[in-house]
């Protein structure tokens, strides 16, 4: 079982979470701050740290920071009534994972962390398997029953992003962000031509295939449970 600590100063709002968050399978550790935070993490292997970011004694930018600068890499998703942009910047900057703005819906916040648990395994495995298939991050490796093949760097970083988020459809623009950087100059086309590549790549498997979606973008799909 995962253990989420959930830091609040607010009661009810803790309350909240937590519940909501046991009641979907998960241990809810709750902490009042972050110097208390600090403290439960003395004690206990935490898996993620839900964190507002207004609290006294340590708020969730100072707790974030001295996490990341201990080299803690466990997913931190901020919650907080700050919705301004630089607020957002802010938090991510300091080392947070994902943001959300109050008041929250608990369906998206527990739909969040299982999205972050996932993207922690696969970074830290570094290897995500649909049925026959292994893509190696390190290696640049695609191996279907046992036949290795590397791939040149963009095809593999697209189909990794692809596969490590099935059904989820991403923009060309989305992708072109990720794989070139946000100020490369590459077309958008070149994302089509990646695309095309690994189709013609992968025609005969049979894990999992990439579907374009009219007028937004691609999604991969998986064949196999």
């Amino acid at each position: 079982m995962f253990n989420i600590l959930v830091v609040e100063d607010n009661a009810d709002m803790r309350e909240l979470f937590c519940t909501v968050l046991s009641d979907s399978g998960y241990n809810s550790i709750p902490a009042r701050d972050g110097m208390e935070a600090l403290d439960i993490m003395d004690k206990e292997y935490i898996d993620l740290i839900v964190a507002d970011i207004m609290m006294p004694e340590m708020n969730g930018y100072e707790l974030t920071e001295s996490l990341r600068d201990a080299n803690y890499d466990l997913p931190i998703l901020m919650v907080t009534a700050k919705d301004q942009f630089v607020d957002m910047q802010k938090g991510f900057r300091v080392g947070a994972d994902d943001y959300m703005i109050k008041p929250i819906n608990v369906k998206e916040l527990v739909l969040r962390v299982e999205a972050l648990l996932r993207r922690a395994k696969i970074s830290s495995d570094k290897k995500i398997t649909v049925g026959s298939t292994v893509l190696n991050y390190d290696a640049l490796t695609v191996t279907i029953n046992d036949k290795e093949t590397i791939l040149p760097q963009k095809e593999f970083y697209l189909l990794y992003k692809l596969l490590s988020y099935p059904n989820k459809i991403f923009t060309r623009q989305q992708l072109m962000d990720e794989i070139w950087g946000m100020f490369s100059e590459t077309d958008e086309r070149t994302v089509n031509t990646h695309i095309n590549r690994l189709r013609d790549r992968f025609e005969g498997c049979n894990d999992f295939e990439i579907v374009t979606v009219r007028g937004l973008g691609y999604k991969a799909v998986k064949k196999v449970d």
